[in-house]
């Protein structure tokens, strides 16, 4: 019976496709001529600044450490518990300069994927959009490696999409057949 059932299926399958419509969008380019985009950009670049100057400070201060560590490491006169405390220190401190890397590190893709969301949802509701007011039944996105072949019946909404977002028009790009 299933058989029997997956068969008509694949039969009929064909039919039905050609009464759909179907297009293709260049997601990448959209994105990046947003204006939302430049401003998460520039504001991302700021948070990385603060916490690379910040992951500079906490550094030289591990490097301070270690210099004055050597200075001494090389007195025979310099205890050994004063030795040992001083390479505990240093080992402590860079263990909070690796933990607050990570944790910059995870500040700030927290911050990306907070700014690109709004950007991603307003993107995908144009896409949305178009794909409705053109009656088609599949939209893909445009990309080279995912796209083995593109037919002539396959429509570009591009250009609908920017339109859509208020961007400006994009010079053609290469098909991606």
């Amino acid at each position: 019976m299933i058989k029997k059932l997956l068969v008509a299926i694949l039969v009929a399958l064909p039919f039905t496709s050609m009464a759909q419509k179907f297009g293709v969008v260049d997601l990448e380019s959209i994105f990046t001529a947003m204006p939302e985009t430049a401003a998460m950009q520039t504001q991302l670049q700021e948070t990385t600044s603060r916490y690379e100057e910040e992951f500079s400070k906490l550094q030289e201060e591990v490097n301070k450490l270690y210099a004055e560590y050597q200075a001494i490491a090389n007195d025979a006169n310099t205890p050994e518990s004063i030795k040992e405390r001083r390479v505990q220190e240093i080992q402590e401190r860079a263990g909070k300069v690796d933990q607050f890397r990570n944790t910059a590190s995870q500040d700030i893709a927290r911050l990306q994927e907070q700014l690109m969301a709004p950007i991603s949802q307003r993107l995908n509701e144009a896409v949305k959009a178009v794909g409705q007011e053109g009656g088609f039944t599949f939209v893909f996105p445009n990309e080279p490696q995912l796209l083995l072949y593109v037919g002539s019946d396959v429509t570009d909404l591009t250009g609908a999409v920017r339109t859509k977002l208020g961007l400006p028009a994009a010079a053609a790009a290469p098909a991606a057949n």
